[in-house]
């Protein structure tokens, strides 16, 4: 048990994503986004989550995916980044599941023409291949502006 990986499975435009559970602090419905002007193109704004503000990231926008209106099966999860709350908007979340480290392979470098910045690994799963996110990464924010 101990040589397993506990993952949140998630989905972003069909593709199957997987986050460490270490990271996640919770997963919630959808809430009112409230706009942050002059924020990143994929911050998407903030929440009011138990009186705490916390900013949160549309995945879509964040990988350069087309803009899709979130319907009821969207999540956003709730993520500690270096002690700082801050949402993931995904399209859906499926399950927890457990993998065995040896499962996970590193991120194939098969092209310059993928980014794979993103991403930490694949994880297998009987037939199923879920793309491991790099938390640091996606949330390497690379402007001039303060904050978002």
């Amino acid at each position: 048990m101990e040589n397993d990986v506990q993952l949140v499975a998630c989905t972003v435009d069909n593709e199957e994503y997987a986050i460490d559970i270490r990271s996640v602090q919770e997963i919630i419905r959808l809430l009112d986004i409230t706009r942050v002007p002059h924020a990143s193109p994929y911050i998407s704004g903030v929440i009011n989550l138990r009186g705490m503000v916390i900013p949160v990231m549309n995945l879509r926008k964040r990988f350069g995916l087309p803009d899709q209106k979130p319907d009821e099966t969207a999540r956003i999860i709730i993520i500690n980044c270096n002690g700082s709350m801050v949402g993931i908007l995904v399209d859906s979340v499926s399950e927890v599941i457990r993998i065995p480290r040896q499962n996970i392979e590193h991120t194939p470098s098969c092209s310059s023409n993928v980014n794979t910045e993103f991403f930490s690994g694949i994880g297998k799963l009987g037939s199923r291949l879920l793309i491991m996110l790099n938390l640091d990464n996606i949330f390497e924010i690379r402007t001039d502006h303060q904050g978002f």
